[in-house]
């Protein structure tokens, strides 16, 4: 894989360059030491994944804006601390850097045990882009009734890249009293998912925090996934986290959640599909509307990868595809204004 990398510390510059070198099939094509020679090299040569520094002057958040408005490509925010830069980190997401990691520790010992982490996101990121955003076959679970008891309503939401600020948009919109439970599925490393709760808890009226084993889903309140095995219904009311599927590179896996909504839920139920590289989820929105649940995709427009949402737009599993601002709207008038009954006709989408 062709990688780019971006950063104004020659320390980290060369841990970064020592780290690739350690897997043959990766090599580095360019190095910026500013954002604003990221932006230029890419758009010169655009790699197929560019290692981000949170920079100085044009720093990595500005830079990724740039990049993903004129040269997209998948990018990783390297820091040396996430939890240091909770808010710069989640807010280059938003615009589309598809994960974060933590920049390899210097010192001694052996490098190949310090790069792990990076090594294994870069295979990731590589799995991703060779998947051509295909969508695969659906997860095989044992099949379960489901039926409607009256329940509360819950809202599922899936995202990846370009997911925070996504998340965060329909979460503002909805307010403090709003009548359903939510969970969210977004592709993010366990250790980073608390500090994204609290980022997201900044932004809404409602409290966000991570989902833990057996707890279940409330109203008033959203959970987030928060650790790298799927988080799914383990009974009608009760989430756990599952290993299974081991072979799946989305990790949590949207797919995984929403097909155990189609499965378990009891009550009505409203997937939203955000923005994401790949086409994890498409393949669960589309479960959850055959089972009669009203579905929500994210449009090509306001989405900062249209990769999850067009990949269900393809399997016509979304009821309908609206612009990130117009999806809490459209929430409070199937939850508030009782339009969960309408689940028939699909909306347009703009041209693919």
């Amino acid at each position: 894989m062709r990688i780019g990398i971006v950063s104004d510390r020659p320390r980290e510059v060369e841990i970064l360059l020592q780290a690739v070198a350690l897997k043959p099939e990766h090599h580095v094509i360019w190095i910026g030491t500013s954002g604003g020679e990221g932006v230029d090299l890419c758009a010169k040569d655009t790699p197929n994944l560019i290692l981000m520094g949170l920079l100085a002057g044009m720093d990595g958040v500005e830079a990724t804006r740039r990049i993903m408005a004129s040269a997209p490509c998948a990018i990783m925010i390297v820091t040396g601390s996430v939890h240091t830069n909770v808010a710069r980190v989640f807010e280059a997401m938003g615009h589309g850097a598809l994960d974060v990691v933590e920049m390899p520790p210097s010192g001694t010992g052996n490098l190949r045990d310090r790069a792990a982490p990076l090594l294994t996101k870069i295979d990731i990121v590589s799995r991703l882009i060779g998947e051509k955003g295909g969508v695969g076959s659906a997860p095989v679970w044992a099949t379960g009734p489901s039926s409607s008891l009256g329940r509360h309503p819950l809202i599922a939401i899936g995202a990846s890249a370009g997911g925070p600020a996504a998340v965060a948009a329909v979460l503002r919109g909805l307010p403090a009293d709003f009548p359903a439970a939510i969970v969210v599925i977004q592709h993010v490393e366990a250790q980073f998912a608390g500090g994204m709760a609290d980022w997201l808890s900044q932004q809404s009226a409602l409290p966000v925090t991570v989902a833990r084993e057996g707890e279940s889903p409330a109203v008033g309140r959203v959970l987030l996934a928060g650790t790298s095995d799927h988080l799914a219904l383990k009974a009608a009311h009760r989430l756990g986290y599952t290993p299974e599927p081991r072979d799946y590179v989305y990790r949590p896996s949207v797919d995984v959640f929403f097909e155990s909504v189609s499965r378990l839920w009891r009550g009505d139920a409203v997937g939203v599909l955000l923005t994401g590289m790949g086409s994890d989820g498409a393949l669960g929105l589309k479960a959850l509307r055959n089972r009669g649940h009203h579905t929500i995709a994210q449009d090509r427009a306001t989405s900062a990868v249209y990769g999850m949402p067009k990949a269900a737009a393809a399997l016509d599993a979304a009821v309908d595809v609206l612009p990130m601002e117009c999806i809490a709207a459209r929430l409070v008038d199937l939850v508030v204004g009782k339009g969960l009954t309408a689940r028939s006709t699909p909306l347009t989408d703009v041209p693919f």
